[in-house]
C-alpha cells in the first residue's frame, strides 16, 4: 500500500551552499508545514494492488515534489531520471532515500495522475505562506490574459485527413494482429492519403496550389471516407469478439473506445473539410476540429496578430510577483466578461476584495468599472481608459498612474512562466492533463519566487 509520506529518511545529506539548493531547502520546510498536499498527492497516485509483495511505489509527497522539481528546473524525464538520481540536494528534497532509483517511465507515469486540484491547492498554500510571512498581502492586484497553447501541429484540413487515415488504419493493423481469424476487410491507404496531403500543401509549380485543391481534395476525401467505412467495420467485429482471456478484454475495451473516438473525429474532419474547401462556407471557429488528439483544442484569434490554438488563461497577479489565481477559459471569450469573476475568486481567496485593482485594456469598460467599486475595490486602472475618467477610476492621477505601472509587471511574470516554467505550450495529452499542466507551471513559480524571498529574510 502507498504512504503519503516517508516518517524517516536514512542517511540524510546535508544542503548544498548553491543558491539553487538554498531555495529547495526553504520550499521544502514550506512544504513540510502542509501535510495536507501529501494526502492529496497520495490520493491521485494510489491505485489498487493486487498483491501485497514488490516495491509500495512513490508516496504521495515524492511525486508532488518532482512534480516541482521537473517544472522549476525545465527538464525532460530523461533529465529529471538524471537529477534524481545524481543531485544530492534533489534527492534529498524529493526524499528520494539514498541508495534507491527511479524509473523514467514511473516518473512519467506518476507526475501525470496529478491532478489539477492538487496543483491548485498547492499553489494556494504557497499563497497563503506568502501572506503569514508578510511577503504578498493580496491588496494589489495585476490581471491579463494569455494564451497557452496545445502540443499539436499547425492544422490544415488535408494534414487532419492524412491524421485520420494513418491513426485509424494503424489501429486495425494492431487489432488484426492479435485477432487474426477475425474477418477483417480493409486495405491500407495511408500512402495515397499521404501523396494527396503533400501535393495539396506543396504544389509542384507556382499558382497551381487553387487547381490542386480543386482536383486533389475530392480524392482525399473519397480516401478518407473509405478509412472511415472501414474503422465503422472494425467497431462492429470488436464489439462483437467473444470468448477471450482477461487480458484481451482489457485491450478490447480500451482499443475499441480509442477507435470510436477516432472515427467521431474523423467524420467531423470529413465535414469541416467539405464545407469549408468544397462548399466555401466559412466554418465558425466553435465548429473548427484542429487536432484530432487534442480535440479540446480552442482556437484563439488575437487582435491583429497570429492565430493560436490552445487554451486562453486569465492570471491575477500580487504585489510580491506570485501568480494568486488563474483561471483556464473555454473558447475565446472577451476579456471584459472577466472582471467580475476575478474579484469574486480574490473575495472567496482572501474574504476580502483587493483593495487596488489593475487590468489590460480589454477589460475596461463604465459597467465594469461599476462592478469593481461595488465590490469593494477603492481603486481601479485599466490600461486603456476607453472613455472613463481618471477621477472615476482611482483617487488622483498619480495613484491612477501608479497602478498603471504595476499592472506591466505582469507581463514579465507571463514572459518568465513561459521561458523559465515550461507554460509556452503544454505538453501533456489530454483536457484534464492540460490543466494539471498549466497550474504546476503557476505552483512551480509561486515556489521560486517564495523561497527566494524567504531566503532573501533569512
Amino acid at each position: 500500500m502507498r504512504e503519503n509520506n516517508n516518517p524517516q529518511m536514512p542517511l540524510v545529506p546535508p544542503w548544498g551552499k548553491h543558491e539553487r539548493a538554498r531555495v529547495l531547502a526553504e520550499l521544502s520546510a514550506v512544504l513540510d508545514t502542509h501535510p495536507e498536499l501529501n494526502a492529496l498527492a497520495a490520493s491521485d497516485v494510489r491505485e489498487e494492488r493486487k498483491s501485497t509483495r514488490g516495491r509500495k511505489g512513490m508516496t504521495g509527497e515524492q511525486v508532488l515534489r518532482i512534480g516541482f522539481v521537473y517544472m522549476m528546473f525545465e527538464l525532460t524525464y530523461e533529465e529529471l531520471g538524471f537529477h534524481v538520481e545524481d543531485s544530492a540536494a534533489i534527492r534529498k528534497f524529493s526524499r528520494i532515500p539514498f541508495g534507491k532509483s527511479v524509473k523514467v517511465s514511473t516518473l512519467k507515469r506518476n507526475l501525470k495522475r496529478l491532478t489539477a486540484a492538487t496543483w491548485e491547492a498547492a499553489s494556494l498554500a504557497l499563497v497563503n505562506t506568502a501572506c503569514e510571512q508578510g511577503i504578498e498581502k493580496g491588496r494589489m492586484t495585476r490581471t491579463d490574459c494569455t494564451v497557452v497553447e496545445t502540443n499539436i501541429h499547425a492544422p490544415t484540413d488535408s494534414s487532419l485527413m492524412w491524421d485520420c487515415v494513418r491513426v485509424i488504419t494503424r489501429i486495425l493493423n494492431r487489432v488484426r494482429e492479435r485477432f487474426p481469424e477475425e474477418n477483417w476487410q480493409f486495405h491500407d491507404h495511408t500512402r495515397r492519403a499521404k501523396r494527396y496531403a503533400y501535393r495539396i500543401d506543396f504544389p509542384e509549380k507556382k499558382g497551381s496550389r487553387k487547381k490542386n485543391r480543386e482536383k486533389l481534395y475530392p480524392k482525399l476525401i473519397s480516401t478518407t471516407e473509405k478509412v472511415l467505412e472501414y474503422g465503422e467495420h472494425g467497431l462492429a467485429i470488436l464489439k462483437n469478439i467473444a470468448g477471450v482471456s482477461l487480458g484481451d478484454i482489457a485491450f478490447l475495451a480500451s482499443t475499441q473506445a480509442e477507435l470510436r473516438e477516432f472515427v467521431v473525429s474523423t467524420k467531423k474532419v470529413i465535414d469541416q473539410t467539405r464545407r469549408r474547401v468544397l462548399g466555401g462556407e466559412k466554418v465558425p471557429a466553435s465548429d473548427k476540429l484542429v487536432s484530432i488528439f487534442e480535440t479540446h483544442t480552442d482556437i484563439i484569434i488575437k487582435k491583429n496578430r497570429e492565430t493560436l490554438f490552445g487554451h486562453k488563461i486569465c492570471l491575477t497577479g500580487g504585489k510580491s510577483s506570485m501568480i494568486l489565481d488563474v483561471v483556464i477559459e473555454n473558447g475565446n471569450p472577451a476579456d471584459s466578461t472577466m472582471v467580475a469573476r476575478t474579484i469574486e475568486r480574490q473575495i472567496n481567496i482572501y474574504g476580502r476584495p483587493p483593495r487596488q485593482a489593475s487590468f489590460d485594456g480589454g477589460f475596461a469598460s463604465k459597467d465594469n468599472l461599476v462592478l469593481a467599486k461595488a465590490a469593494g475595490v477603492e481603486d481601479v486602472a485599466f490600461h486603456k481608459k476607453r472613455g472613463l475618467e481618471i477621477d472615476e477610476m482611482a483617487k488622483s492621477p498619480w495613484v491612477f498612474r501608479k497602478l498603471k505601472k504595476f499592472r506591466a509587471g505582469i507581463e514579465g511574470c507571463i514572459s518568465t512562466l513561459k521561458r523559465a516554467f515550461k507554460m509556452g505550450r503544454a505538453t501533456w495529452r489530454g483536457d484534464n492533463s492540460f490543466k494539471s499542466y498549466v497550474w504546476a507551471s503557476i505552483a512551480s513559480f509561486n515556489a521560486v519566487i517564495l523561497g527566494r524571498r524567504l531566503l532573501a529574510k533569512a
